[in-house]
């Protein structure tokens, strides 16, 4: 499944930290650049100024919740 959302460089904290209770792989990626969500430093060296896809493999609720709060439309 991915979804694309939108964060700011204050939100990453709070995205990692919701990637990282995930039981399984969660990416992040912007053009050809792709890291683990679950990596802060990864994560922080994203561009911030467009939309990233999550790509990812499982459901987790609280995950689900947090990307619906970010999703772009």
């Amino acid at each position: 499944m991915s979804k694309k959302i939108r964060l700011s460089p204050d939100q990453v904290k709070d995205f990692v930290r919701a990637a990282s209770k995930c039981d399984f792989d969660v990416d992040i990626s912007y053009n050809h650049l792709t890291v683990d969500a679950k990596s802060l430093l990864g994560v922080f060296g994203m561009n911030f100024r467009y939309p990233l896809k999550v790509s990812y493999r499982g459901y987790n609720q609280d995950f689900e919740n947090y990307l619906a709060e970010h999703v772009v439309a």
